[in-house]
């Protein structure tokens, strides 16, 4: 009661505001629900018509590609491009691939996406010792 832990991302050195800061909520949902979006019509689109179910399980491994593939190389995925955020190692600079692989695998399992900490990062990002900033 009445502890001021600071602004999100003070613990980790990160500005309060503006390039480098950490990103919002709304906007981490948002980037999501884009990859999301474009994996199940990616999906849709290699099944060309198949059922539901197998569309989205095709979704969630078509989502675990392009993650591995994007965040490990350019550090985002195009939802998080479009919304300007960029996923990087605790300390800064690129995210390693061991640590690009166990986010990834975390977040498809999605409760360890839904678990914060003061900061705002989610267990998987927490995990992988990595943060998501605006960029």
């Amino acid at each position: 009661m009445g502890v001021d832990f600071g602004y999100r991302g003070e613990r980790l050195g990160l500005p309060e505001q503006g390039p480098g800061s950490i990103a919002r909520f709304g906007r981490r949902l948002a980037a999501i629900f884009i990859d999301w979006a474009l994996c199940m019509l990616i999906a849709y689109g290699l099944l060309s018509g198949g059922k539901a179910q197998a569309t989205s399980n095709w979704a969630l491994v078509v989502f675990g590609v392009l993650s591995l593939l994007t965040v490990g190389t350019v550090g985002f995925t195009p939802g998080k491009r479009l919304l300007g955020l960029r996923v990087v190692a605790e300390g800064g600079g690129r995210i390693s691939l061991p640590r690009v692989v166990l986010r990834t695998l975390l977040l498809m399992l999605v409760i360890p996406a839904v678990i914060w900490d003061r900061d705002g990062r989610g267990l998987h990002d927490r995990l992988a010792r990595s943060v998501q900033v605006r960029i």
